[in-house]
């Protein structure tokens, strides 16, 4: 599947295929519910979308740095050097990094804004010092750069039917459900990294504060004000998805069905945080390898739908001087 990705692309030569061959191991091996999305889009698109989500995931992961052999001044150290070599890719389309050469390849082929990457990369840089974000508000600040930007990024390669402009707000928008959903599944896990991304004004509506999602992580045990703090962060990220959700319409037929699953997929992730009680200082909420998997069949039965449609508008389109035939099905 990866040399037919490359060869519909016209990735010929060979270090480049290995560079994006790396994100798409990458994108496979961290984000199970994309990945799945991405299968269903053009061939000759998904490699774009792996070098994006690779570099992305290549830059969390020094953040995050989860087995803790580096200290926050030595994840540092590597993030300015991802950023340099980051640089000089966006200009000559080299790289130290395989993640880098085909993130840049895809910049170039695509006209991606190259400050869409910037304001990324400073995104993650504020999660090596800042714990905690007071506000909604202080929150959208930071997920402009680590979740509306990969939906501006990811809108060249998915295409529109309108304006690039109009279609831009719902995509960020996407971006931002989708990291609002990471927010709330991975409530336990970021608490271990030292971290509360859900907003400290809405805990503290219903009466919930650090200490006490401490309490409940390292005990295992729940509070009723804890599960209503949980309840309005689905809430408030079920209405970033209402608003991005318009978007989806304004994406190329080709690929909406890719979009259309990765929305379902993610809302997915929020029912399986509801069914399982609002446990996620517990244990982490899964969408069930059923769902995901009757949810990626009615993706491809879109495309399906999708290409019939095509060529049923090919085939009533007249040619240069012929009479257009009456429509009579397809043919047997």
């Amino acid at each position: 599947m990866t040399r037919r990705e490359l060869d519909a692309a016209g990735i010929t030569d060979p270090a480049l295929r290995a560079a994006y061959t790396e994100c798409r191991r990458l994108n496979a091996r961290h984000g199970r519910s994309y990945f799945l999305a991405t299968r269903l889009l053009p061939v000759e698109r998904r490699s774009a979308v792996h070098a994006l989500y690779g570099f992305a995931r290549w830059a969390d992961d020094i953040v995050d740095d989860l087995d803790r052999h580096r200290t926050p001044r030595e994840r540092d150290r590597r993030l300015m050097r991802l950023e340099g070599d980051l640089a000089r890719g966006l200009r000559t389309g080299t790289g130290d990094e395989p993640v880098v050469r085909a993130v840049a390849d895809t910049a170039e082929r695509y006209d991606i804004e190259h400050t869409l990457f910037a304001d990324f990369l400073a995104s993650m840089r504020s999660d090596l010092h800042v714990t905690d974000y007071p506000t909604y508000a202080d929150l959208r600040t930071y997920m402009h750069g680590s979740a509306a930007v990969i939906g501006l990024q990811m809108l060249p390669v998915l295409g529109t039917v309108v304006p690039r402009e109009e279609a831009a707000p719902h995509a960020a928008a996407l971006g931002v459900a989708f990291q609002l959903t990471n927010f709330l599944r991975d409530v336990g896990e970021d608490l271990d990294r030292g971290r509360v991304y859900l907003p400290a004004d809405l805990l503290a509506a219903h009466g919930v504060d650090r200490p006490m999602l401490e309490w409940s992580r390292r005990t295992g045990r729940t509070d009723p004000r804890i599960r209503a703090a949980l309840v309005a962060a689905e809430d408030l990220t079920r209405k970033v998805y209402r608003a991005a959700e318009p978007g989806i319409a304004m994406l190329d037929p080709r690929t909406r069905p890719c979009i259309r699953t990765a929305f379902a997929l993610y809302g997915g992730i929020l029912d399986a945080i509801a069914d399982q009680g609002y446990t996620v200082l517990q244990r982490r909420a899964v969408v069930s390898r059923v769902r995901r998997a009757a949810t990626a069949t009615a993706g491809v039965v879109q495309i399906a739908g999708a290409r019939w449609r095509a060529v049923r508008t090919d085939r009533r389109a007249p040619q240069p001087g012929v009479a257009p035939l009456p429509w009579k099905g397809p043919v047997k």
